[in-house]
């Protein structure tokens, strides 16, 4: 996965703070391998705490991070908008619709099409989206889902893919919408992640 720059929109925010909130995130997200989560928060900790230790600092936030998690799982529903969501993927995927989730860029999902497409795969579209945007699922409740048909282009209003992947959503409880080119999906990514 390529590394990912912390936000510094605001410069009141405590550098270790961002460091701790880059750590929830991916934790909550769910998508790398937890050696690759210590692996980033190291990084980004190695590059906004001159003074620390960076791998003493980025253990400790994931840690604290997954205790954070385990504690708050246990106030979940059994359903979640995360299941809701695999639930809608696993029906996009069995109406060959490929679905990439947390992937790096574009070049990914259009790097998926090729592959599928010399295998002899003819896709009906492609939906995915990035790890920042699993990121501002988990805080602000909002999943951005890009959504192609399998020649890349993108879906527009009309278009009976992006009628038929509205419809699944609200199928399944998560009110969606196309908006300047994407799918804003309301969801909360609450992923049940291996415990501490």
């Amino acid at each position: 996965m390529r590394r990912v720059r912390l936000s510094r929109s605001s410069d009141a925010v405590d550098p270790a703070e961002r460091v701790r909130d880059f750590a929830r995130a991916q934790v909550r997200a769910g998508l790398l391998e937890e050696q690759a989560v210590l692996d980033e928060v190291t990084r980004a900790a190695a590059d906004e705490l001159a003074d620390e230790d960076a791998t003493g600092f980025a253990t400790e936030a994931v840690r604290a991070a997954r205790t954070e998690l385990a504690a708050d799982e246990a106030d979940w529903p059994e359903a979640t908008d995360y299941d809701r969501l695999q639930a809608v993927f696993a029906e996009l995927e069995s109406r060959d619709v490929a679905v990439l989730q947390g992937v790096d860029d574009h070049w990914t999902a259009k790097g998926e099409l090729e592959r599928r497409d010399d295998a002899g795969e003819q896709l009906t579209g492609i939906a995915w989206f990035t790890a920042p945007d699993v990121w501002h699922a988990i805080d602000h409740g909002m999943l951005e889902v890009n959504l192609w048909h399998g020649d890349t282009a993108n879906v527009a209003p009309g278009d009976e893919l992006l009628d038929t992947t509205l419809e699944r959503f609200e199928a399944h409880g998560l009110s969606a919408h196309f908006d300047e080119g994407r799918i804003e999906v309301t969801a909360h990514w609450l992923r049940r992640v291996t415990t501490v």
